[in-house]
């Protein structure tokens, strides 16, 4: 499957599948199912600077098409990742890559800096959708100003290959794409959970217990299809697309809508091998169309 072979950057891939931040944990929870090592990249758990508890329950709930989460990026903070997680996911034979998040621009920086000095941690994935205390809770990702501040900073600081995800909850998502790739990002990926919220008709209460929360799922597919379209023509930088992606058809159809790499969340609930079926699919609609590469068909969308 060589024809498979992608590139992000310098970071190399032996296929453009990875798996979405959260859903797969840190890659070992799915070892009893298949070679996790088949995957072009995993992308680990949300990391911050400093334990988090997380939201309090209810915090997911089912939607007729996908799921809302407000889990609060629970985790036991980078000094746990690296001391504990790190020695164990570190001899996986593929691409891991730490999703990064924070509270304020210091904590992005602190825990990049210190995720710099894994060997076998090749990238990060910036998550700039989380609130930024310091103002007021508005969240890094939705103003350009906001996006360029922190890249720029955690730039200074991080060497390898460096990956923004970016929210789909703007006005215009090209902009706040131009703004990072212009502060030092080496690739982008798209898109962030939609703000969606739950109601309990009979109780007359919000489902989860922060009201709104992140959706995802299929039904969010043909808004991320739309934003990584724009995002891969406003940019120079490969973009990485992600948001409903269930089956092999959705993520050739966004390779062709110009996404270089793709990403799989929810659907890992629904089946836990999806990740390689949909490489061997790509693989697949490769063979029958006579391609000799998946670059062939990124931005192949005939308009």
């Amino acid at each position: 499957m060589d024809k498979l072979e992608i590139n992000i950057g310098s970071l190399k891939l032996k296929n453009p599948v990875m798996t979405a931040s959260g859903p797969f944990g840190y890659g070992e929870e799915y070892m009893d199912f298949y070679n996790v090592q088949m995957l072009g990249g995993i992308i680990v758990k949300g990391t911050t600077g400093e334990h988090r508890e997380g939201n309090p329950a209810v915090r997911m709930c089912e939607t007729p098409m996908g799921m809302i989460n407000a889990v609060g990026l629970q985790n036991k903070g980078v000094d746990y990742f690296i001391d504990q997680i790190y020695p164990q996911i570190k001899d996986i034979r593929t691409n891991m890559i730490v999703n990064v998040s924070g509270s304020a621009i210091e904590d992005y920086v602190q825990t990049a800096e210190k995720i710099n000095e894994l060997e076998a941690i090749p990238a990060i994935e910036l998550n700039i959708s989380c609130p930024n205390v310091k103002q007021g809770g508005m969240a890094f990702g939705v103003t350009s100003k906001g996006a360029s501040e922190v890249v720029k900073a955690v730039r200074e600081v991080y060497k390898k290959t460096l990956i923004v995800k970016l929210s789909p909850n703007v006005t215009d998502i090209t902009e706040i794409a131009r703004a990072v790739e212009a502060s030092g990002a080496d690739s982008v990926s798209l898109i962030n959970t939609l703000l969606g919220m739950a109601i309990d008709a009979e109780k007359r209460r919000p489902v989860l217990s922060t009201i709104t929360g992140g959706m995802s799922g299929a039904a969010v597919k043909p808004i991320a299809l739309r934003m990584v379209w724009q995002v891969s023509k406003a940019v120079n930088i490969p973009v990485i697309g992600l948001g409903g992606i269930m089956n092999w058809k959705d993520a050739v159809e966004f390779l062709l809508a110009g996404a270089s790499a793709i990403q799989i969340g929810t659907a890992n609930f629904i089946d836990p091998a999806v990740t390689v079926k949909v490489a061997d699919g790509i693989n697949d609609y490769l063979d029958r169309h006579g391609f000799t590469s998946v670059k062939d068909i990124i931005g192949g969308l005939i308009v």
